[in-house]
């Protein structure tokens, strides 16, 4: 049995593959750029975006990978691609870059993206209106207070007024808004741990739900009115349910009353 050290090497070497594949595909995006820069044709096509994610989808699936986790990849690469498409075109120099060092922070060491955002909404039906006019996809939960609207890699929680006190609450003192912004980790207690070292104050411990989603919130910044979540899915790659959201909600009043 191989032990830590040499699965590692063989970790490093097919990342260094990895990226030089990545060199090799954007190298042929530059000759794609400069022969839709001459013929006249259009920078984005749609159709041949949905085939590649497709395509790659089902690349993926036929792998057993996860086929949510390659598409978010691809459509990375196709953002990476339109942006050098753009660049190719702009008189300036590139900037330099260096490489990456060991400095980070606790919290620059293990965020990734933004997960999802959380929005309260006074009319959740006049909200669901407004973003399938978008073309995003929404989606109501096991509850019909609770909507999922997705666009690709991007997902908006909508919650309704419902049989939830806490939702009430949140909107008679706030209005429909943002209610909190969820970020990506790649561990919830540890992000927990680093938040409490650098006194953070902080609304729960990690919250986890049955979906594998760990989650642990930020107390509301009175300067800044920024409420932040971190999450990390030890689960099946699965949406946020409405158990999750409906905790979070108690969780912020129930603090908000201790206050």
């Amino acid at each position: 049995m191989a032990d830590l050290g040499d699965l590692r090497q063989r970790i490093d070497a097919i990342d260094a593959a990895l990226v030089n594949l990545l060199a090799d595909r954007m190298n042929v995006c530059r000759e794609v750029a400069e022969i839709k820069e001459t013929t006249g044709a259009a920078v984005i096509q749609p159709q041949r975006v949905r085939d590649v994610l497709s395509s790659r989808r089902q690349w993926a699936i036929d792998a057993g990978v996860d086929a949510d986790f390659a598409e978010q990849l691809f459509r990375t690469l196709l953002s990476e691609t339109h942006r050098i498409e753009g660049a190719e075109s702009r008189d300036e120099s590139a900037p330099i870059k260096l490489a990456g060092n060991t400095q980070r922070t606790e919290l620059d060491t293990v965020a990734c993206r933004i997960d999802h955002v959380v929005v309260a909404v006074a009319d959740l039906s006049a909200a669901r209106k407004f973003f399938d006019g978008m073309g995003f996809s929404t989606t109501v939960t096991d509850d019909t207070s609770v909507v999922s609207a997705e666009a690709g890699g991007v997902t908006v929680v909508l919650v309704g007024p419902n049989h939830n006190p806490a939702v009430h609450q949140r909107l008679a003192e706030h209005g429909s808004g943002v209610q909190h912004i969820a970020i990506e980790v790649l561990n919830a207690g540890f992000t927990r741990d680093a938040l409490d070292a650098a006194g953070v104050p902080l609304l729960t411990d990690v919250v986890v739900d049955a979906e594998g989603h760990e989650q642990v919130f930020t107390a509301l910044d009175p300067v800044t009115g920024v409420q932040l979540s971190f999450i990390s899915r030890t689960g099946h790659r699965v949406p946020m349910s409405s158990h999750n959201v409906s905790a979070m909600f108690e969780a912020i009043s129930n603090t908000a009353t201790d206050q």
